[in-house]
């Protein structure tokens, strides 16, 4: 709707040909007005309206008339009706106010001008499936059939873009249905009602499309796709480049490898949770092995100076997952069985660190029925970077734990830069065969030696493992009790170890997501230990794939080859008993997430896995032929 008013022609003059005669006169515009409609309102003359006093109580009724046909219409309510009457090509001067009121409400109450039946056409074609969210069906009035229609969507949540941008289709010709509305494709199942939010305008014009409409056609036809990117479909990329990458670096084809590092980066981009941690690490880890750079200290490769942030990420490793702790408890358990009605025992600690595994079996050999036996306890570490003594700091607070819990208890730490570097007498000391102060029990030392993680990364230095083994069975211990990863990551190509690393620790980087989750969801906290388990994690990964020669300690191998390798020493399996299986599962139902986690026992030895997958194996030994308990009685 316009106001429309004629200039006059000769400049300078006012709107009506009445007043410029009188201002051409007298020179005064309000009188010429009121000559010529006496009694028209002065305010509404100021603003183009002209309507005599006389008319202004039947003009308001009027305009109240149209205020409720406005508002009580539905169609009022629909984009198209104004559509429809903003293509009207007559347009009224609304000097007349009254006239013009009343060609509203005329046109307000008459309906539309019905839509001729479209000529007849081929099918439209069928819609692609990418375009198939943008079919509608209309319910709008029908324009005359002389006019052409122009139809837009407007999709408020999403911001214009040019047109080049975007993979745009025509739409298929419009067709009427049975009901008389238009629908755009071919698919009715996916027509529907028109919301409110996604309202759509239908402009009606008489004239051709504009030149811009061609424009925006013909640059649709060159336009570029849209690329919408699939979580599930980057996660296999990723995978497969991963597995490029690493053998790129087998064939020692460098540029190859650079190009798939990165393109691996942007990929994991797309990834979270814990696919995105452990490929950061791989990728990470494949990075050094492409560029070579001087090993870092405390990342990847082993050095004496990182001893003590090995210790940091150890206990955080502890404390955020079941690991370490069933590997403790199953240890303890046989070692507890094996020392049962010994008066006097001693063990051996391979891996002393904080010393976490003795607190519990001090606590179980207290309240043991008789009375706790006298028990003595070698801890075995490396040499730390500030030359302090923190094995003997460890023996200090379980010797003040033994002296609340009331144990005759006897710590000694050694201090070895390697498994390999000690001879029996080290381990048993000067004073095994003494008897204890009261000279009344002879009965010699029962010795266990216990292992966690421990014996593979002798691996790395050829009979580094015979000569430990050799060690151990020379001091003819009751059991030896060893843990280890439940993995193969020190044999085949290197891309047999990668795709080995791969998969294993993609699954414990799962257990530590889903555990910490659930320890998020119990109590709140958890999340600091889960952040440093994961870079104890990738430094083993860094280890596995970037490392080698002595360097490559993280030489892991599954259950079936330590049976191997400890028959060849001269040990015997030790079935672990079916009491620790259930206390096992017990301390697993208490640890929260513990829903995931499994344990399986598997000719005589126990694993602890996440859903199907074991990760890590408990295995007990003996040393083969012979009684040991009449073998350390004779010693």
């Amino acid at each position: 709707m316009k106001r429309e008013h004629q200039d006059a022609v000769d400049g300078g003059g006012s709107c009506y040909p009445e007043a410029a005669e009188m201002e051409h006169e007298k020179g005064k515009d309000t009188m010429g007005a009121e000559e010529d409609g006496g009694g028209v309102d002065e305010l509404l003359a100021a603003l183009g309206y002209k309507v005599r006093s006389s008319d202004m109580a039947d003009v308001a009724q009027k305009l109240e008339q149209l205020e409720k046909a406005m508002g009580s219409s539905t169609a009022a309510n629909d984009d198209a009706l104004f559509s429809h009457l903003a293509s009207d090509t007559v347009h009224y001067n609304p000097s007349d106010l009254s006239t013009w009121v009343d060609n509203i409400l005329s046109e307000l109450n008459a309906p539309p001008t019905p839509l001729a039946p479209p000529p007849e056409s081929p099918p439209p074609p069928a819609v692609p499936l990418h375009n198939r969210h943008h079919q509608r069906r209309f319910d709008l009035p029908l324009a005359a059939p002389e006019q052409s229609t122009v139809t837009t969507v407007d999709l408020p949540a999403a911001p214009r873009r040019p047109a080049d941008n975007y993979d745009l289709k025509p739409l298929p010709a419009p067709h009427a249905d049975a009901a008389g509305r238009i629908v755009y494709g071919s698919d009715t199942q996916s027509v529907v009602a028109p919301s409110p939010r996604d309202r759509k305008r239908m402009k009606v014009c008489s004239s051709p499309p504009s030149s811009s409409s061609t424009t925006d056609a013909a640059k649709s036809d060159r336009a570029l796709p849209v690329v919408v990117v699939d979580t599930q479909e980057a996660g296999i990329r990723l995978v497969h480049a991963l597995m490029a990458c690493a053998e790129a670096v087998q064939q020692e084809s460098l540029k190859a490898a650079d190009a798939l590092v990165k393109q691996i980066t942007v990929l994991t981009t797309s990834q979270g949770g814990a696919m995105r941690k452990v490929a950061g690490y791989f990728a990470e880890a494949l990075v050094r092995c492409i560029y070579r750079p001087q090993p870092h200290r405390g990342v990847g490769c082993s050095s004496r100076d990182s001893a003590a942030f090995d210790n940091i990420l150890h206990l955080h490793f502890y404390e955020s997952n079941p690991y370490l702790k069933f590997a403790h408890f199953t240890a303890n358990q046989a070692i507890l069985e094996a020392f049962a009605g010994c008066r006097r025992v001693h063990v051996v600690d391979f891996g002393m660190r904080q010393g976490l595994q003795w607190p519990a079996l001090l606590q179980a050999l207290a309240l043991r029925p008789g009375g706790p036996p006298s028990f003595r306890l070698t801890g075995i570490g490396p040499p730390q970077p500030d030359h302090s003594d923190a094995l003997q700091e460890v023996g200090w607070k379980l010797a003040q734990l033994a002296d609340t819990i009331r144990i005759d208890f006897r710590y000694r730490g050694l201090v070895a830069a390697s498994l390999a570097d000690l001879e029996p007498y080290m381990l048993l000391g000067p004073n095994t065969g003494d008897c204890s102060e009261g000279g009344e029990d002879e009965e010699p030392e029962a010795v266990a030696v216990n292992s966690v993680f421990e014996l593979h990364g002798l691996l790395s230095r050829p009979g580094a493992l015979e000569k430990v083994l050799g060690t151990v069975r020379a001091v003819q211990p009751r059991i030896v009790t060893v843990v280890e990863q439940e993995a193969n990551h020190n044999g085949g190509t290197f891309v047999e170890r990668f795709t080995e690393a791969l998969h294993y620790y993609s699954t414990m980087f799962d257990s530590l997501e889903g555990g910490a989750s659930a320890a998020e969801a119990a109590c709140g906290g958890g999340r600091r230990d889960q952040a440093l388990s994961e870079v104890y994690l990738g430094r083993q990964i860094c280890n596995v794939v970037s490392c080698e020669g002595v360097e490559r300690t993280e030489r892991h191998e599954a259950l079936a080859q330590w049976r191997v390798r400890m028959g060849r020493a001269g040990f015997d399996p030790v079935a672990i008993g079916s009491n620790a299986f259930k206390q096992a599962s017990m301390l697993l139902a208490l640890f929260a997430g513990g829903d995931g986690y499994r344990v399986e026992e598997k000719e005589g030895c126990l694993t602890l896995g996440w859903h199907t997958r074991p990760l890590i194996a408990t295995s007990a030994w003996c040393v083969a032929g012979g009684d040991p308990i009449a073998a350390a009685a004779a010693r």
